[in-house]
């Protein structure tokens, strides 16, 4: 190897270790909330996916991180790629100290309302990760008949690594799902839109109508506009 090369080896590998401090930086600033509750015990990150869209499931995570190392890369799963996102879906699953995920279909969704089944499958998810944490970190909001303190963070996807990775978790399951959908329930485009209010999505409603995965109130909202 000529010195040129070996100058650009070493110029590749300052780099990704300055990338790798700058990562490591930031995922502490992630952890602030898990350490400033820590005394208490253990800390459950808790998100939902797909409250806004017209048709299938939503979904909720909940996360206890793994206490001896961070997962490192964590953040709103809005601001991840999806290949990002289904790797440290993998790394989540695989490293997590603990994990539950809840789904609350359409069809109830349509019975009991959007907040109502959000919070139902959150309350799945915490009751999955098989162990009661002593605080629950919520992005923003409060959820009703849990006997666990809860700590809202707006925006908490984005603030807190257990908020984020909850949801990872949920962003993933539930376009897992739509995916599967989209062969079930043809010519909708689900497997693209994820069943949000998509140009593509009105046509396929007005030409084929909803199926049994839409959200009816939604559905007539979204078409009188």
């Amino acid at each position: 190897m000529t010195e040129k090369q070996l100058q650009r080896q070493r110029d590749k590998e300052e780099k990704q270790r300055l990338r790798l401090e700058a990562e490591l930086a930031r995922t502490e600033t992630m952890l602030y909330y898990e350490k400033k509750y820590a005394a208490a015990g253990l800390i459950a990150g808790v998100d939902e996916a797909g409250r806004g869209p017209l048709a299938g499931p939503v979904a909720a995570a909940a996360v206890i991180l793994p206490q001896d190392h961070p997962i490192l890369y964590l953040n709103d799963s809005k601001k991840l790629s999806d290949k990002k996102r289904r790797e440290l879906y993998d790394v989540i699953i695989r490293e997590a100290y603990a994990y539950g995920i809840g789904l609350v279909s359409a069809a109830v969704i349509n019975e009991i309302g959007i907040m109502n089944a959000t919070y139902r499958a959150m309350r799945e998810a915490i009751a999955g990760l098989g162990e009661q944490p002593d605080i629950l970190l919520n992005d923003a909001v409060t959820i009703p008949d849990i006997p666990i303190v809860q700590v809202p963070i707006i925006k908490g996807d984005a603030k807190s690594g257990s908020i984020a990775a909850a949801s990872i978790l949920a962003k993933v399951t539930r376009d897992s799902l739509m995916e599967e959908y989209d062969a079930m329930f043809p010519g909708y485009g689900f497997a693209a839109h994820k069943g949000y209010g998509t140009a593509e999505h009105k046509a396929a409603l007005l030409k084929l109508g909803p199926c049994e995965i839409h959200r009816r109130q939604f559905v007539e909202t979204f078409l009188s506009r």
